[in-house]
């Protein structure tokens, strides 16, 4: 079995690694993934610039580095690195939960694992819920391993058995506090607000942040 494994919050993050433990279990899995934190990029496609990838050594783990966003991440490991659709594309695990259609339409975990669906890829999407502190505080403490093995079930019964009739990929959110229950539900209906602070730059001019 061959699986796709990318993610939105680059190469070093520890929730790529916990994903890899899970799926190396099932098949072999082909990493690529952001050089950088790319979060907040939607699907978002680099057309204008091109490209480079370079290959690492990160956590054990063999590393296509990518130069661009979630999505080419994607699309070069299916064309380039694996040089056909895998088995299974899993994107994640991402540090904050995605559960509403702000988070769908902004999120490039789920933006990667979209465009995978789209090349007819069996696709996961998993994200970890975050206590109500700064994604950047929580970083270095996060605790994947739950999450880890929720991906492990979850990626054997998809690899072995499909995804249900008319589902082109799961959006997976574990809890932070998990409570023993699973729940199929909908994306809640959230509208995406954000707040612009002006700011001067060390020259002296406008920026925004």
């Amino acid at each position: 079995m061959k699986i796709l494994l990318t993610n939105d919050d680059g190469l070093y993050s520890a929730g790529l690694k916990a994903a890899y433990d899970a799926l190396s279990e099932l098949g072999e899995v082909f990493v690529v993934a952001p050089a950088v934190q790319r979060s907040g990029v939607g699907r978002s496609l680099s057309i204008m610039e091109p490209i480079r990838v370079s290959e690492v050594k990160v956590n054990g783990m063999r590393v296509f580095a990518v130069d661009g966003t979630p999505t080419d991440s994607v699309i070069i490991g299916m064309y380039e690195v694996i040089g056909e659709i895998p088995d299974l594309a899993v994107s994640g695990i991402n540090l904050g939960e995605n559960l509403s259609t702000e988070a769908a339409t902004t999120s490039g975990t789920v933006g990667a694992a979209l465009e995978a669906a789209t090349h007819g890829s069996k696709t996961i999407a998993i994200s970890l819920q975050m206590p109500d502190v700064s994604k950047f505080e929580l970083t270095s403490k996060a605790d994947f391993s739950f999450a880890s093995k929720v991906l492990r079930g979850i990626a054997e019964i998809v690899l072995y058995k499909g995804l249900p009739e008319g589902v082109d990929l799961l959006n997976v959110n574990v809890p932070a506090k998990p409570n023993g229950k699973i729940a199929v539900t909908r994306l809640a209906r959230r509208m995406y607000r954000v707040s612009v602070e002006k700011r001067l730059d060390p020259r002296g001019r406008d920026s925004f942040g």
